[in-house]
């Protein structure tokens, strides 16, 4: 009785040095910098303890915002990936323009913002000053533009007219500075974080408003002169010149109002 006793112990005692060999060996296999590139992530990550309810799992929210550089320095557009204006744009130059718009409100608490430009897909700011750093600025919006699409509330709240949509009483030439706008021009200024409002034609003068980033940015006289002008007096030979106009009355005093 006692050998096989002795047998069995011999026995149980080479299986867990052989196991234990065998664990040594996977362990450095997996360890060595030649096969750890070969082994599957899911091997080095642990199982959880428990699993979340699948109700809290649905109610953490993720969403990347990418950030693209602009012309302008003090301004850079913020793309959370999801339709903002989808077909049109919306500037905010200062907060009490911000009235119509929760998001534009909550971007304006944020010290350092000073105005806020919304795209078809994307968002304009622009801090204050070139001695603000970003890299402070950032995380702020990040977290007020992820929690605001969170929160459903509507982008806009109260609609108002741009003044630039083609109408009958526009003439030939006045239609086709419209329309080379919107086709050929407005869409590469909203590349570079802003957009061109068309404000009148006189003495053939063009009257354009920019927006967003192109407001204070220090190229805005070489994109009208050079870009914007070139193009609209090779199409419509009727074009002598293109002129920036600032905000209109209504607006400064808008702006000014407590």
């Amino acid at each position: 009785m006692r050998t096989k006793m002795a047998a069995a112990a011999a026995r149980l005692g080479w299986g867990a040095a052989a196991a234990a060999a065998g664990l040594r060996r996977r362990f450095c296999q997996m360890m060595n910098p030649c096969t750890m590139k070969k082994q599957p992530l899911h091997q080095f990550v642990q199982r959880p303890l428990f699993s979340l309810p699948a109700t809290l799992c649905n109610t953490v929210r993720y969403m990347f915002i990418q950030t693209q550089d602009t012309p302008n320095p003090n301004s850079l557009k913020f793309i959370p990936g999801k339709p903002v204006l989808e077909t049109r744009t919306m500037d905010f130059p200062t907060p009490a323009t911000a009235f119509r718009s929760p998001l534009a409100r909550q971007l304006f608490r944020i010290e350092g913002v000073k105005s806020v430009f919304f795209g078809p897909d994307f968002i304009t700011v622009t801090k204050e000053s070139e001695e603000l750093d970003w890299n402070l600025l950032k995380p702020d919006i990040y977290a007020t533009i992820m929690d605001f699409f969170a929160s459903g509330l509507p982008l806009v709240t109260e609609e108002t007219s741009s003044g630039e949509a083609g109408s009958e009483d526009d003439d030939e030439v006045v239609a086709m500075i419209k329309e080379l706008l919107d086709t050929r021009i407005r869409p590469t200024v909203q590349e570079d974080g802003g957009d061109v409002i068309y404000k009148g034609f006189e003495d053939g003068i063009v009257q354009l408003k920019l927006q967003g980033s192109c407001t204070s940015c220090p190229s805005s006289i070489i994109t009208l002169k050079n870009g914007i002008q070139n193009m609209l007096q090779f199409y419509i030979p009727e074009v002598e010149g293109v002129e920036q106009v600032m905000d209109d009355e209504s607006d400064e005093k808008e702006a000014n109002s407590p």
